[in-house]
């Protein structure tokens, strides 16, 4: 038997959710969460085989709750149901060790053999997802651009910037510059914009 926590914001998709996994005799729901802070202590409490996470929940933090999932209980699989298919949130979650991700629109049957994939440590990836990931372009910025464009992301001005990466206030005023040309962004906010919603941060 396949135990299955459930995280979902919407009480109506989590029901449906629930009564749809639980039609199968393989699968069994052993919790029905609706917050981010609830999820750890559950898995921790119940141990589940895979935990289906609403992505608004993965989410938060920058995936930081699917990270600590995977620290606290390396063997509860998290499988990530997205409303919108965003190719760095595929990346990001990914990255934080999420075994699967799935669209919430899919059919019940679909979510319910990725549960069965994951909780065998096979990876589930819709494949929509997957090619929108594969056909954004790579990234174009050195690693030091991308060091340079995410301290402007938390609104450190060039001084700062400077003085964090220990360059002069020329050279990242130079970064600056070859990071709009290479993105083709028309300040520094849409060059962020361009790189988050790219996966490139």
């Amino acid at each position: 038997m396949i135990r299955a926590l459930i995280a979902e914001r919407i009480a109506l998709i989590r029901a449906g959710l629930v009564a749809c996994i639980s039609r199968e005799r393989d699968l069994e729901v052993v919790a029905e969460l609706d917050r981010c802070e609830q999820v750890l202590p559950a898995v921790s409490a119940l141990r589940p085989d895979v935990a289906v996470l609403d992505d608004t929940i993965a989410a938060q933090d920058g995936f930081a709750l699917v990270g600590a999932l995977h620290a606290a209980a390396p063997s509860c699989r998290t499988l990530i149901m997205a409303t919108r298919l965003q190719p760095r949130d595929l990346r990001r979650g990914v990255a934080a060790h999420a075994t699967g991700f799935v669209r919430k629109d899919t059919s019940p049957e679909t979510i319910s053999a990725a549960i069965r994939r994951v909780a065998r440590g096979v990876k589930a990836l819709d494949p929509d997802l997957a090619f929108a990931a594969l056909e954004v372009p790579v990234n174009p910025m050195t690693p030091r651009e991308c060091d340079v464009l995410r301290l402007a992301a938390v609104g450190a001005p060039t001084a700062e910037i400077a003085g964090q990466l220990h360059l002069t206030v020329g050279t990242v005023r130079n970064h600056i510059s070859a990071i709009f040309a290479k993105t083709g962004a028309r300040n520094r906010v849409d060059a962020i914009r361009i790189a988050d919603l790219r996966g490139w941060l």
